[in-house]
């Protein structure tokens, strides 16, 4: 082909870059990423900064004429030194595991695609992928070996999908904005009061109301009480109500606690109920054979929300529903309205559409980095680092409990350590004080330690959130994170023990 054919048949972008200058992008991003993961360890958990620091450090101001890329680079590493590192050995502070290198350039190769996972006409190596992820999610949590479903931005879309599928299971669209089915009858939700708040939210959102949402009491595990749950379907039952779903959870978000799933699911099939398990921080715990016992009757679900990005160490956004009923989600969300998207000519297979599944449209596609972790270090690694995780969370509850300053506030069940500080000459008025006294010196410690944890926080070598276990302010520990170790719980121990005897005045 000649000059001028080319210069015919090829546009010269303004965006357009050389080969060498691809090259040097590469070299440059990847140098940065690798000097990240290496020394991630020695970061400030919280960077030393306030609301607009970044905006005096790195140039606000939209550049006319591009940037060169040196400059753009140091910027970069100016955002990361102001970021909080979720991948740091001692971050404990929400459930956000660490993204793996793996997973890390998974995301870069998905982005270089910038395939839109609408459906399988739109990216069918991607479609057929994210079918793959889903089943084997389903086989790692035991779930179903033949799942069906679809990759979420999280638990609270995967949630959202669950409840209005469940709604439309039992009234169709006969659904108004006040909740009520077939002109005057409501719907009812049930869920624990340890419940996730995407649950009510979603409930909310679909316009079947926050008062048809019955919250029902936990034991001392903090596990929904399943007589007081068949209580409250019965009564609603017998009052005219429309029960249509309930909501266990597997490992909630604030202490890791696991509903008793297989008498949960005796429940819905009574009564004929849309069960659905929130499993997006815990279902992971089911790779541990020590924990197994705790996922009875996970399997017996309707539907079942994962996270990957909160324990199988993947980064965000990769959130999943998975469900077996296929027909009965497709039923509630499938439109065919719009005829830009209508297949004509396709067989089965490649008319597949997520967005018959689920409310997104455009979807990144989030399969590909969950695939190729999996792929990369097998079932056996990942539950290693899944076990590892709720080891390191027993025995940072062991040290707790151990210890005369401190107080176990809720055993620990999967990877989360839920405590607070106590001061010895409190700890011993508790004993002696009466209810209008414990309440009284109750409200100090939370006090105090809320300070203790805004203090942890800030000083940058380790971080912690709270909690509300029964009242009480908790100091929150969730360890899902590989690269945690035995001596980083103990400086932490050290970390939150130095903070509290500084505000103590010790």
């Amino acid at each position: 082909m000649s000059t001028a054919e080319r210069s015919e048949t090829t546009r010269e972008s303004s965006l357009d870059i050389s080969r060498e200058a691809i090259d040097q992008l590469a070299a440059e991003a990847t140098k940065l990423v690798h000097e990240y993961f290496s020394k991630i360890d020695t970061k400030r958990v919280f960077p030393d900064t306030f609301a607009g620091k970044t905006n005096t450090l790195v140039d606000a101001e939209l550049s006319l004429d591009g940037e060169p890329l040196e400059r753009i680079i140091q910027e970069c590493r100016t955002v990361i030194e102001l970021s909080r590192h979720n991948g740091h050995p001692r971050f404990f502070g929400y459930v956000a595991s660490p993204a793996t290198p793996v997973g890390a350039y998974a995301d870069l190769i998905a982005s270089a695609l910038n395939a839109n996972i609408t459906c399988w006409r739109s990216g069918p190596a991607g479609t057929d992928i994210e079918k793959m992820v889903v089943r084997w999610l389903g086989s790692l949590v035991e779930y179903s070996d033949d799942s069906r479903g679809l990759m979420t931005s999280g638990g609270s879309m995967a949630n959202l999908i669950a409840i209005l599928t469940a709604s439309r299971r039992k009234a169709g669209t006969q659904v108004s904005s006040t909740g009520l089915w077939n002109a005057g009858t409501p719907l009812t939700l049930y869920v624990s009061e340890e419940v996730h708040m995407s649950v009510p939210k979603a409930a909310d959102i679909l316009g079947l109301g926050r008062e048809y949402v019955r919250k029902v009491g936990c034991d001392g595990r903090l596990r929904i009480r399943v007589s007081e749950l068949r209580k409250a379907i019965a009564q609603d039952v017998a009052q005219g109500f429309r029960p249509y779903c309930v909501v266990a959870s597997a490992g909630t978000v604030a202490t890791g606690a696991v509903d008793p799933l297989d008498e949960i699911a005796d429940l819905a099939e009574e009564f004929d109920l849309w069960f659905h398990v929130d499993g997006a921080y815990g279902a992971p715990g089911a790779l541990d054979p020590l924990k197994k016992d705790m996922f009875r009757g996970l399997d017996r679900a309707d539907s079942l929300s994962l996270d990957p990005h909160k324990w199988l160490y993947v980064p965000v956004d990769a959130g999943c529903l998975l469900f077996r009923d296929d027909e009965a989600v497709r039923s509630a969300l499938s439109s065919e309205d719009a005829a830009y998207i209508k297949t004509h000519g396709y067989s089965d297979d490649e008319a597949f559409a997520f967005w018959d599944y689920g409310i997104e449209l455009s979807r990144r596609f989030r399969a590909l980095k969950v695939w190729l972790t999996l792929r990369y270090y097998g079932v056996s690694k990942i539950a290693e680092a899944v076990s590892d995780d709720m080891k390191l969370a027993a025995y940072l509850g062991q040290l707790v409990d151990q210890a005369d300053d401190f107080e176990l506030l809720v055993p620990v069940e999967l990877s989360i350590c839920c405590f607070r500080y106590v001061p010895p000459d409190l700890r011993a008025k508790l004993r002696t004080a009466d209810e209008t006294g414990a309440a009284a010196i109750n409200q100090q410690l939370d006090q105090l330690n809320a300070q203790i944890m805004s203090a942890v926080q800030t000083g940058g070598r380790a971080y912690i959130s709270n909690g509300n276990v029964r009242g009480h302010f908790a100091l929150r520990a969730c360890i899902t994170n590989f690269r945690t170790t035995r001596a980083d719980i103990e400086q932490t121990i050290r970390i939150v023990r130095s903070a509290a005897e500084s505000l103590s005045g010790v």
